[in-house]
């Protein structure tokens, strides 16, 4: 489809025909949902990097920066382009975990489990895994705990099966300012009461099936934009007791299966509608540059943040997100 053509109003681009609502970005000349520059690629691949792995939201933002600068909407080719490049990231960090995995899928989750505080090329070092000595298969039972993949695939389950049940709501009443505002406010302080008012003393080696599942069913919830996939998923692991920096990284873990099966579902809506590029590379380049370089950057900085530090700086900034949003004018 050549640049500045409509886009069909089919698939998932059906959700984001202009409708005139305040925070339903407006179509661009021709009616084509595409980036018009660099700038504005690079503006919302940040905004992407960093807000999809801080307990704040991208989505919402996502619906909210074009809005507020007056932009079309981004299109969903660069949609995908920017979720790769957040997929690539997490995928980057904790490369030595996945490779590990890898080659000994049946590896228990206590070989995981991190031996001390310090990174080494953005991933975090495991008692055996990391250390020069390969799991071994067949010593994955209940001496290791349950296969990290396992448990992984458990967690990632229920947002699949959430995600094919109510993607149309999703793509159009779900995006909703009051939806945003409300999800913004009462998942950022469930979030404090996660991690003010119960005991964090559970590592990441604790990480059992009910665990999973459980931390699982809470992610089906970050399908509802301003919910926040690492925020809702943060909270339930710190109300099951894990401490923060495992909660976290168990929570970035289960985020390569899901972003995946996201990038892929977008690519298929993305070969429906026959959407192309029109030769305009370069604020697609940017897109995936920006988002997976802050991305990258982000996931550290939190990982580290978390063990040192509350949650308060989000949950703050979440209400006042979800208050500001309710007091425009244009919300009704």
């Amino acid at each position: 489809m050549e640049l500045g053509a409509a886009a069909p109003e089919t698939g998932a681009l059906a959700g984001r025909k202009y409708s005139g609502g305040p925070f339903v970005p407006r179509p661009l000349a021709g009616g084509n949902f595409q980036i018009m520059t660099t700038l504005q690629a690079f503006v919302l691949a940040l905004v992407q990097g960093i807000t999809e792995f801080l307990p704040i939201s991208s989505s919402a933002h996502l619906i909210l920066t074009p809005y507020l600068f007056g932009w079309g909407d981004q299109g969903l080719t660069f949609d995908i382009v920017t979720n790769t490049g957040t997929l690539a990231a997490v995928v980057l960090y904790f490369r030595r975990e996945l490779w590990t995995l890898a080659r000994h899928p049946f590896a228990g989750v206590r070989r995981f489990e991190r031996r001390g505080d310090e990174t080494k090329g953005g991933a975090i070092e495991a008692d055996g895994a990391f250390d020069g000595k390969e799991p071994d298969d067949a010593a994955s039972d209940s001496g290791d705990g349950p296969p990290l993949l396992a448990l992984m695939a458990v967690a990632t389950l229920p947002v699949v099966l959430a995600g094919l049940t109510i993607y149309g709501w999703l793509s159009t009443d779900g995006r909703s300012p009051q939806v945003i505002a409300t999800t913004s406010i009462v998942f950022g302080l469930l979030l404090w009461l996660a991690d003010h008012k119960f005991r964090h003393h559970r590592q990441f080696r604790h990480i059992g099936w009910s665990a999973a599942a459980l931390i699982g069913l809470a992610q089906a919830f970050a399908l509802i934009p301003g919910t926040s996939r690492s925020g809702v998923t943060l909270t339930a692991a710190l109300m099951l007791g894990f401490r923060r920096r495992d909660a976290a990284r168990f929570c970035f873990l289960i985020a390569i299966p899901v972003s995946l099966a996201a990038v892929l579902h977008d690519v298929k809506d993305l070969i429906e509608v026959g959407a192309a590029t029109g030769g305009a590379w370069l604020p697609y380049a940017v897109g995936f540059t920006g988002s997976a370089v802050s991305a990258f950057l982000v996931i550290g900085w939190l990982l580290n943040w978390v063990e040192r530090q509350s949650l308060d700086i989000f949950v703050v900034y979440r209400v006042l997100l979800g208050l500001v949003i309710f007091g425009l004018p244009l919300v009704t």
